[in-house]
This record gives structure tokens, C-alpha cells and sequence, in this order.
């Protein structure tokens, strides 16, 4: 199987430097708009037969655009959504200060804010890829949100959720990637 992953385009908390996290209703901004028309055209050559997107609005508005151009149908599923950084939601990156990574663990098991750790997003998604693996389409595009989609790229490579590599994922950038036909879902810590 084939995936297409497409990171939302810019959002107008993208553009006000604001962490997102699993914040529902954030809009794309016209920029955004065109970024997702961008990736639309991209993928216009693929054989892909479904759109999968995030639940939340800025996915949802990126997918339905690509969905639309390439008259696609559209799935939604919270599964793809964004890491969630609790009490962080809404905050500037200039208003964070650098917290330390308390004794006995891994930068990627601590729940920031009190939302979710990387090692629990590497466990939604490698049930996410189970799920795949069922479906019959052979080519699919997924539009999610930046760390998720870092993230799922661990999964697919088979790393553990220490081993994500924290890789620049533009607004509206495609990657595309290889639904490994072994057993992804059991990829170790």
C-alpha cells in the first residue's frame, strides 16, 4: 500500500506562532487554501483511490480541497490527530519556557502540558496502521498535522517512539510512503 502524506496547510494559528495541538476549530488561512490546491496538484498523477484526513477543522478543510480536485471521497478519523499538548494549547512559542525532562525518562514519554507523549501518539498511530492494512485501497492519501505525521513515518519505518526524527514537515508538503507488508503494529519502544 501507498500513503500520501499531506501536512494541513498554514493555519491562522500557524501564522500567529500558536501550538495547536488537538484544538479543534483553527481555519486555514488563504495561504493555506492555496497549499492545499498545491498538494491537490501533486497528487493529481497518483492512483489514490481515498482521502483520509484528520478530524479536526485545518485537516479537514486541506482534505476536503484535495478530495474535491481530485473527486475522491473523504474519511475522517480522530486517530489523526494532532499530539495533544494539554494546558499548552493556545500559547505563542515565544511565551514557553523549556521544561526539564523529569528523572527516569525519555525526552518522548512525558506528557507535556498534560496532553499526550510522543510514545502515546506512536501507539495510536501503529493501531491506525493495523487498520490499514484491512483496507482494500492500494494508494491513500492521509492528511494529518506535523508531529502526528513525523510520528507515523516512525511507525512505517518500524522505529520505536524514542527513535522519531523530528524532520521539517511544511505546510502542505506530500511525502510519500510505503505501508511495509510486515507487521508494523508491534515495532518496539
Amino acid at each position: 500500500m501507498i500513503l500520501h502524506l499531506v501536512r494541513h496547510g498554514q493555519s491562522v494559528w500557524n501564522l500567529e506562532r500558536r501550538l495547536q495541538g488537538q484544538t479543534m476549530d483553527i481555519p486555514l488561512t488563504d495561504l493555506g487554501r492555496q497549499q492545499a490546491a498545491d498538494a491537490a496538484a501533486r497528487l493529481s498523477a497518483t492512483a489514490a483511490t481515498l482521502v483520509l484526513s484528520s478530524d479536526q477543522l485545518r485537516a479537514v478543510e486541506t482534505a476536503s480541497i484535495i478530495a474535491d480536485a481530485l473527486a475522491l471521497p473523504l474519511r475522517t478519523s480522530p486517530v489523526l490527530r494532532e499530539q495533544s499538548v494539554g494546558e499548552l494549547e493556545g500559547r505563542r512559542y515565544d511565551e514557553l519556557t523549556p521544561e526539564p525532562v523529569p528523572d527516569g525518562f525519555d525526552i518522548s514519554e512525558v506528557r507535556w502540558g498534560g496532553g499526550e507523549s510522543v510514545a502515546d501518539v506512536h501507539a495510536r498511530l501503529r493501531g491506525f496502521i493495523a487498520e490499514l492494512a484491512l483496507l482494500p485501497d492500494e494508494e491513500i492519501i492521509v492528511v494529518s498535522h506535523g508531529d502526528t505525521l513525523r510520528i507515523l513515518l516512525a511507525v512505517l519505518a518500524g522505529r520505536g517512539h524514542r527513535d522519531v526524527e523530528w524532520i521539517e514537515f511544511g505546510n502542505g508538503e506530500v511525502v510519500t510512503a510505503a505501508l511495509p507488508a510486515a507487521d508494523t503494529h508491534s515495532a518496539p519502544c
